[in-house]
C-alpha cells in the first residue's frame, strides 16, 4: 500500500471518528437542554420534550421544512382537539370510542412512514391524553393540549439550534424515503396495533381511572412495534427495555432524593445520554433498544420530577410498575393474536 494510500484511509477513519464524536456531543447537550428547559419552566407535558429531542436527534440527521411542516400540523391539530373534546362527546362513551379508535388507526398507518413519524407520534398521544384529560377534569384539555403543543415547539428548536451549533460532518445528507411497506402491510399492521391497544384503551376510559396516562401512552405508541412479524420477540424485547428503563430510573431517582438539586438532575440526565448515545451511534441496528431505555427513564423520570404531589415517591414506583405491566400485557396480547386463526389478521400475498 503506498503512502498516499495510507494517508487516505486514516483521513476517512478519522472523518468517521468525527461524525461520530460530533453526533454524541449533540445528543448529549441537546437532551441536557431539553431536561433544563424543562425542569426550570415546568409546563404541562414539559417532560416529554426530552423524549421528542432524543427521537428527533437518533432518527432525523438535520432538521427540515418537512420537521416544520409535521410540527405546525400537530400544533393545529392538537389545539383543534382539545377544544373540540372540551365541549363534545366525552360524556357519551360510545361515541366516543369509536372516534379514538379511528383515530388511532390513522395515526398508527402514519406511523410507519419515515415522513410522517414525528406527526404520528404527537397524534397518538395527543388522541388518547385529550379526551381521558378532559373526562377526569373538564376544561383540562386545552391547558393539556398547549402544553403538547409547545413541548414540541420547544424540542423542534432544540433539534435546530443544536444543529446551527453542531452540524453533523457526514457528507452524506439524509433523505426520507417513502414508507417501506406497502399499503396492505401498513394497513395490516395498524389494525394489529390497534386490536393490541384498544382493550386496555377502552377499560380506563369506562373506569376512568386517574394515574393511568403513561400507561395509556406507553401501550399506543409501543403497540405499532409489536404488530408486526414476530410479535412476540418484539414484545419480550419491550419488556426487557421498559424494565432496564424502569431500573435505572430507580437509580436516578434515589440519587436524586440523595441531591435534590437541579444542575444535579441536569448532569445526571447528560451523563445518561453521553453513555447511551455512545451505544446508539456506535451499533445503530440496536439504536431502538438503547433509545427505548432511554426515553423510558427520561419518562418515568422526567414525570415525577415535574410532578406536585404530596406522595411522590409513591407515584414514581406506581410509574415503574406500570412500565413492567405494559411489558406484560404487550407479551400476553401479542401471544394471543399470534395464536389466532383469523383470516382478517392475515396479510394478503402480494402479487
Amino acid at each position: 500500500m503506498s503512502d498516499s494510500d495510507s494517508a487516505s484511509l486514516k483521513t476517512a477513519v478519522a472523518s468517521e471518528e468525527a461524525i461520530y464524536t460530533r453526533r454524541v456531543l449533540r445528543f448529549t447537550l441537546g437532551i441536557g437542554l431539553a431536561v433544563a428547559v424543562s425542569a426550570i419552566f415546568a409546563w404541562p407535558l414539559a417532560f416529554i420534550v426530552p423524549v421528542f429531542v432524543a427521537k428527533f436527534l437518533v432518527d432525523r440527521q438535520e432538521p427540515t421544512l418537512q420537521t416544520v411542516y409535521e410540527l405546525l400540523i400537530s400544533m393545529i391539530f392538537t389545539i383543534g382537539l382539545a377544544w373540540l373534546v372540551s365541549f363534545g362527546p366525552t360524556q357519551y362513551p360510545m361515541v366516543l370510542l369509536p372516534l379514538i379508535a379511528m383515530m388511532m388507526l390513522w395515526g398508527y398507518y402514519l406511523f410507519s412512514d419515515p415522513r410522517w413519524n414525528f406527526f404520528a407520534t404527537i397524534f397518538i398521544v395527543a388522541t388518547l391524553l385529550l379526551p381521558y384529560m378532559s373526562l377526569l377534569q373538564p376544561g383540562a384539555a386545552i391547558l393539556v393540549g398547549v402544553g403538547l403543543s409547545f413541548s414540541g415547539v420547544v424540542a423542534v428548536a432544540i433539534f435546530a439550534l443544536l444543529h446551527a451549533l453542531l452540524p453533523d460532518l457526514s457528507p452524506n445528507k439524509e433523505q426520507l424515503a417513502s414508507a417501506a411497506q406497502s399499503h396492505d402491510e401498513r394497513t395490516h399492521e395498524a389494525f394489529r396495533a390497534l386490536i393490541i391497544a384498544f382493550p386496555v384503551i377502552c377499560f380506563f376510559y369506562f373506569l376512568e381511572i386517574s394515574g393511568a396516562l403513561l400507561t395509556m401512552i406507553f401501550i399506543a405508541i409501543l403497540s405499532l412495534q409489536a404488530a408486526g412479524a414476530k410479535s412476540i420477540k418484539v414484545s419480550l424485547f419491550l419488556l426487557i427495555t421498559n424494565g432496564i428503563g424502569g431500573a435505572l430510573a430507580i437509580v436516578f431517582y434515589n440519587m436524586l432524593t440523595i441531591v435534590p438539586e437541579l444542575p444535579f438532575y441536569i448532569g445526571m440526565s447528560m451523563l445518561a445520554a453521553l453513555l447511551f448515545g455512545q451505544k446508539i451511534y456506535a451499533n445503530p441496528e440496536k439504536a431502538p433498544l438503547y433509545a427505548g431505555i432511554l426515553s423510558a427513564l427520561l419518562v418515568v423520570v422526567g414525570s415525577t420530577a415535574s410532578s406536585t404531589d404530596k406522595d411522590v415517591a409513591v407515584n414514581f414506583y406506581l410509574r415503574i410498575l406500570q412500565l413492567f405491566m405494559v411489558g406484560v400485557y404487550m407479551i400476553f396480547a401479542s401471544f394471543y393474536l399470534e395464536s389466532r386463526d383469523w383470516k382478517f389478521l392475515k396479510k394478503r400475498n402480494s402479487l
